[in-house]
C-alpha cells in the first residue's frame, strides 16, 4: 500500500507541474473603435430597437393599477410593454411624421396582434396619433 499511496502522490504531483507549464493560449484581441456593428445604433444591440404598430390606452382605464402596481395616469408619460423591464425609459418615433416621445414602462401589454407598444393619452397626444389611433413607430430602449 505504501508503494501505492507514493506512486499516486508523484503522479498527482507530475500532472500539477505539466498544468503550471502549460501555455495559457492566445490572447483575445481588443475591441475595434470605429462604426457600430451593422443593425445597431450607436453600439445599441438591434434587440434594443423595433418596428411595430402603436395604440394608446382608453381613459376608462385612468387611476386603475397596472401590472407594475402604479396606478396609471392619462396624463403621464408611460407605456405597456410585453417584455421591457418596468421602468425602463423609451424613445418612440413615429416613422411617418418623425415625431418622437420619451416614456417609461409601466405596465403589460399590449395584447392585440401587431401592436408592439400602448402610450398614456398624455403620449399618444405628444407623439401626434390621437386622431389616427394607431402609428407605425420605431420603440428604442433609452436606458
Amino acid at each position: 500500500m505504501k508503494g501505492r499511496a507514493r506512486l499516486v502522490l508523484v503522479g498527482a504531483v507530475a500532472a500539477g507541474l505539466a498544468a503550471a507549464c502549460a501555455h495559457p493560449g492566445p490572447r483575445p484581441s481588443p475591441p475595434q473603435r470605429g462604426r457600430a456593428p451593422e443593425g445597431t445604433e450607436r453600439g445599441r444591440a438591434p434587440e434594443d430597437t423595433e418596428l411595430g404598430i402603436a395604440s394608446y390606452y382608453a381613459s376608462s382605464l385612468h387611476g386603475r393599477r397596472t401590472a407594475s402596481g402604479a396606478r396609471y395616469d392619462q396624463r403621464a408619460m408611460t407605456c405597456a410593454h410585453r417584455t421591457r423591464a418596468f421602468g425602463t425609459l423609451l424613445r418612440v418615433t413615429d416613422v411617418e411624421s418623425g415625431r418622437s416621445v420619451l416614456v417609461r414602462v409601466t405596465d403589460r401589454g399590449p395584447f392585440a396582434p401587431g401592436r408592439v407598444i400602448d402610450l398614456s393619452l398624455a403620449a399618444a397626444r405628444q407623439l401626434g396619433i390621437l386622431e389616427r389611433g394607431v402609428a407605425r413607430v420605431r420603440v428604442e430602449t433609452v436606458r
